[in-house]
């Protein structure tokens, strides 16, 4: 059994422990960006221990991101990237850049410009109609990649994670229920699985064997008609045997229908309906129970459906949701993973795996009310630390 806290190797990058700060959007770029205060954001996990953390959302072009204030890949962003590569090396840490499209989550008002899903539809994200890109638009974004990943790699960060997950773009051409093409990239799963095998080449080609190359893959949407088990493990398959990429990160739910798959313990439904400007905050008022379907907190939540992974793939993977404790973690050693990935519970405490290397049998104070969820349209934060400030409502 691999020893959580031992030094590992992620491709050609050197780890100094095998626990990753996973990506969670920072709202801290109000300019698109990179800002001192996320620099800060970075460091306090890295100076509580881990071994590698994540920058996210950096968008590989503008109609991309989210929203108009996250980061999005271009010679600009380079030199203050630069900058937080440099603070978190000198931490003895090894930093990622999450590059990736959100597809249809991404709110068209806020970018003012259409976004972008494999076949037209309505997204309530953004209150418009999305725009279907053709065949070529599609290798355009694929080359987008590419040249993200080596912007990232210009920028003296370690490693790229590619989004296939979450409905956002790549993972919406998965979903049988969102692609309803009959070009190249739709209709048979190889044909839906193509745009992210074709980035995963790409970039690996471009930036070479110098930089490690990791997904995030979603194992199942956790939506009527949208991608399942069966469909996710042979797109993990075909990614293995392309041989692209070092690692998997394996993560459920969708952003645009199901977001609670993901989080799994409390739905702030409240805290919602008061962040979003109407009519949108109507909408979530009166069916938030339906978009925010609660589904119960457990250690290794995804541990079943990820360990289905395990048993069909050689490559590595890393074990995300509901890691807090040290037994979670050695189990998740046990079963054959090479990492893990934590998000909440570090948002919570940053110098929890501190602790937890020098007591393992200390317990994370995450109660996992998912309140944090609400300040990604502000400045995320655990709500517990300061609980006197309200939650920021949402930009327009």
């Amino acid at each position: 059994m691999n020893d959580v806290f031992a030094p590992a190797q992620l491709g050609p990058v050197r780890l100094r422990n095998r626990v990753v700060k996973s990506a969670t959007f920072e709202a801290r770029t109000p300019d698109a960006l990179v800002t001192d205060d996320l620099i800060e954001y970075h460091l306090r996990p890295v100076r509580g221990g881990v071994g590698m953390t994540t920058v996210a959302y950096c968008a590989v072009a503008p109609e991309g991101r989210t929203e108009r204030r996250q980061i999005w890949m271009r010679p600009e962003a380079v030199p203050g990237l630069r900058r937080l590569a440099d603070a978190v090396h000198a931490e003895g840490a090894a930093v990622s850049a999450q590059l990736g499209h959100a597809g249809p989550v991404a709110n068209a008002a806020s970018n003012r410009a259409p976004a972008l899903s494999p076949s037209r539809l309505f997204s309530p994200l953004g209150m418009a109609a999305t725009r279907r890109p053709s065949a070529a638009e599609v290798r355009g974004l694929v080359r987008a990649h590419a040249e993200a990943a080596v912007l990232a790699q210009d920028a003296g960060f370690d490693a790229v994670e590619l989004h296939f997950g979450h409905n956002y773009l790549v993972s919406a051409f998965f979903s049988p229920l969102l692609n309803r093409r009959r070009d190249e990239y739709g209709g048979a799963l190889e044909n839906r699985a193509r745009f992210a095998r074709e980035i995963a080449t790409v970039v690996r080609e471009r930036v070479g064997t110098g930089m490690a190359v990791t997904a995030k893959l979603s194992m199942d949407d956790g939506v009527r008609g949208g991608l399942k088990l069966p469909e996710s493990l042979q797109i993990g398959r075909w990614l293995e045997g392309d041989g692209a990429l070092d690692a998997l990160q394996l993560t459920v739910g969708s952003s645009l229908l199901n977001p609670m798959y993901l989080f799994h313990g409390d739905a702030p439904h409240r805290e919602f309906a008061r962040v979003f400007p109407p009519p949108l905050s109507w909408g979530l008022r009166a069916g938030s129970r339906f978009f925010l379907r609660e589904y119960p907190y457990r250690e290794a939540y995804l541990l079943d459906l990820a360990q289905q992974f395990r048993r069909e793939l050689s490559m590595p993977l890393m074990l995300l949701g509901g890691i807090t404790t040290r037994a979670t973690m050695d189990l998740a050693m046990a079963k054959g993973f090479e990492f893990v990935a934590m998000a909440r519970a570090l948002l919570r405490e940053p110098d929890l795996l501190q602790r937890l290397r020098a007591d393992p049998a200390t317990e994370s104070l995450c109660t996992h009310c998912n309140v944090c969820m609400t300040t990604i349209f502000h400045r995320t934060r655990c709500v517990l630390d300061r609980p006197d400030q309200p939650v920021a409502d949402a930009p327009g």
